[in-house]
C-alpha cells in the first residue's frame, strides 16, 4: 500500500514493509526513512532486496504488508533501472524526447520504462537528425548534463552499456523528478564516469531526493549523506554513512619501527587496550586499538617498553567498506537498524 505523507522533512518512509517470496528471499519488516533533498545510498550484497526495495518505492512491486508514505508530488517521481534497454532504432534525442512525452499521460507516480514502444509523432519532434540547440532545447541540456551531447543523433542500438545507462538517467532527469531513484547507475561505468556521474548526483540534491543502490562502497561513501545496509532482506542499519564508519570500526595504524618489531608485537599483545595486532610482511606492525585518544596516548609508552625506535605511525583511513565488512560479519541484527 503506498499513501502520500504529511508534510514533514522525509521525502519516503516505509513502515514495517514486507514482500515474501519464501526461503527467506525478500524483505522483511522494513522501516526506511530518506529526507528530503539528501543523497542515501542503499548498499548489500547480492540477493539482499536492494532491488525490490526500489521497485516498491516505484509503484512497480507490490507489498504483502506495511505501507509506503511519499511526500513527493504525484507524477514526480523517476526510477532507473540497473540494465535498462532501448528501442534500437531510436536516437538518444529521440529517447529522451518520447520520455517526456509518455509523462503528459501520466498522471500517477513516473517511472522510466525504456523499452516502451510505438512513441506518437508529436512527441518525437522535431524529426530526427535536426541540429540540437543546447541552450533553447531542454533535450539537448539533458544529454549534455549526462555526457552524451556528441551521441544526441545516434541510434542507441550502438551504445554500449554504460552509454544506456546514462541515457536512462537523462531519460529520468528530463522529467524533472522530486524523488529520483536510480538501481545500480554507475555498474557499467569506467572510473571517470563514476565520478562524473556522482559529482551530477551530488547536485542533484540542491533540488531533489535521491536514492541509489551500490556495490562500489567508495561511491556512496564518496556522495551519501546517509546509507541504508541490507542484508538477506532486513535493514542492518541506517543513519549518516559517518556514523556507520564510527560505530563499527575501531581506530588502526601502520606502525614502523627501528629495531625488533617482532618484539613491539609481543608487547602489544599483553595490553588489553589493544584489539588486534598484526606483523606485516614488510616488517611494519597493524595495531588496532579501543578507542582513537588511547591509542595515541598509549603506543608510545609501548615503544618504549619494547625498545625501539618509532620511524612513521600513520592512522589507517575508515572507510565504509571496512564498516559494511564489520557490520554484516558480524552478525548484527534489527537493533541496529533505527540510526535515523
Amino acid at each position: 500500500m503506498t499513501t502520500v505523507a504529511a508534510t514533514t522533512d522525509l521525502a519516503v518512509a516505509t513502515h514495517g514493509l514486507v514482500r515474501d517470496y519464501g526461503q527467506g528471499a525478500g524483505l522483511h519488516g522494513i522501516d526506511l526513512a530518506v529526507r528530503r533533498h539528501e543523497v542515501y545510498g542503499l548498499i548489500g550484497p547480492n540477493g539482499a532486496g536492494k532491488t525490490t526495495l526500489l521497485s516498491i518505492l516505484a509503484g512497480l512491486r507490490r507489498v504483502d504488508a506495511g505501507r509506503v508514505e511519499l511526500n513527493v508530488a504525484a507524477g514526480r517521481i523517476a526510477m532507473c533501472p540497473d540494465t535498462p534497454e532501448f528501442e534500437p532504432w531510436l536516437t538518444a534525442s529521440e529517447v529522451v524526447r518520447q520520455s517526456r512525452g509518455l509523462a503528459r499521460f501520466n498522471t500517477g507516480n513516473v517511472v522510466v520504462r525504456p523499452n516502451a514502444t510505438s512513441p506518437a509523432r508529436d512527441v518525437l519532434d522535431p524529426s530526427p537528425g535536426a541540429d540540437l540547440d543546447h541552450h533553447n532545447d531542454p533535450i539537448a541540456a539533458v544529454l549534455e548534463q549526462v555526457g552524451l551531447a556528441d551521441a544526441a543523433n545516434r541510434r542507441v542500438g550502438g551504445f554500449s552499456r554504460g552509454m544506456k545507462q546514462r541515457l536512462s538517467i537523462a531519460a529520468a532527469l528530463t522529467l524533472d523528478p522530486d524523488l529520483l531513484i536510480l538501481d545500480e547507475p554507475s555498474s557499467a561505468l569506467d572510473p571517470a564516469g563514476r565520478a562524473e556521474l556522482f559529482q551530477l548526483i551530488a547536485e542533484l540534491a540542491a533540488s531533489r531526493t535521491v536514492i541509489f543502490s551500490s556495490h562500489i562502497l567508495d561511491d556512496v561513501q564518496r556522495v551519501a549523506s546517509s546509507v541504508g545496509v541490507l542484508d538477506r532482506g532486513r535493514l542492518l542499519f541506517q543513519g549518516p554513512t559517518q556514523t556507520l564508519i564510527d560505530s563499527y570500526l575501531r581506530p588502526s595504524w601502520t606502525i614502523r619501527v627501528r629495531g625488533h618489531a617482532d618484539s613491539l608485537v609481543r608487547q602489544l599483545r599483553e595490553l588489553s587496550w589493544v584489539t588486534h595486532v598484526e606483523l606485516l610482511a614488510d616488517q611494519s606492525v597493524e595495531v588496532e586499538a579501543i578507542s582513537a585518544e588511547t591509542g595515541e596516548r598509549e603506543l608510545p609508552r609501548a615503544f618504549a617498553a619494547a625498545d625501539v625506535a618509532l620511524v612513521s605511525m600513520n592512522p589507517l583511513d575508515a572507510t565504509l567498506e571496512a564498516a559494511f565488512l564489520a557490520l554484516t560479519s558480524g552478525g548484527a541484527g534489527d537493533e541496529h537498524g533505527a540510526g535515523t
